[in-house]
């Protein structure tokens, strides 16, 4: 049988599991994000899918709606007056990722994939068409967030997602997901800002021409 038959099954039964077993997890985020502070539970942000076909991933809050628009999250110069305190937690433990279970179970992303670009992030797409990696499906995680996250270049982010392409299949997806975990609970590769120096080092690993990473909705 076709990998991708089995991918999408494995995906759906999953991320239905998921949901319900988190479910109860999922009540005390959402109370917890609505005592923190004001404004939505959740956004929407427009990313790049499969085929470059556009979708909107879910992510919980975890900024003030009064952060300034369009402007990504490491080019604040002080982050952390903009983040709340529930968003601190959420985003440390990749909490805020949660959601986009909903997109799994709509088929706009697979658990394992390239993380998805925004959409106007032009020169990363570009890169990933080099390795035909635009043409899998979106992941939660991948081989590059295990691999660097936050911390990659561009092109060295491309070319780990033009690897994944390559080795596609079960074997590589359950390593994806076990380093995941490991990933996620040891925080690496994980940028939230900075200033002076830092900062510009920061900004220098990230696409410029990328102008939104997360926007809140007021």
């Amino acid at each position: 049988m076709d990998y991708k038959i089995i991918k999408r099954v494995m995906d759906i039964i999953l991320s239905f599991l998921g949901l319900i077993v988190l479910f109860p997890l999922f009540l005390i985020l959402i109370m917890a994000i609505k005592l923190d502070s004001k404004g939505p539970i959740l956004f929407k942000q427009k990313r790049v899918g499969l085929n470059k076909k556009y979708f909107y991933i879910l992510k919980f809050r975890t900024m003030r709606i009064d952060t300034p628009k369009d402007m990504p999250t490491h080019l604040l110069e002080n982050p952390d007056q903009w983040i709340t305190r529930v968003g601190k937690f959420l985003r440390k433990t990749s909490l805020d990722e949660l959601p986009q279970i909903l997109n799994i179970l709509k088929n706009d992303m697979s658990i394992i994939g390239p993380r998805p670009a925004l959409w106007n992030q032009y020169d990363l797409i570009e890169e990933r068409d080099k390795y035909n990696a635009n043409d899998v499906p979106a992941g939660l995680t991948g081989w590059a967030q295990i691999n660097g996250r936050d911390e990659l270049p561009i092109e060295e982010k491309a070319k780990l997602d033009g690897e994944y392409v390559q080795k596609i299949g079960f074997t590589m997806d359950v390593k994806c997901f076990v380093e995941t975990i490991i990933s996620v609970v040891k925080s690496d590769g994980v940028l939230e800002g900075g200033t002076g120096d830092t900062a510009k080092k920061k900004q220098s690993k990230t696409s410029s021409k990328s102008k939104v990473e997360e926007s809140v909705s007021k």
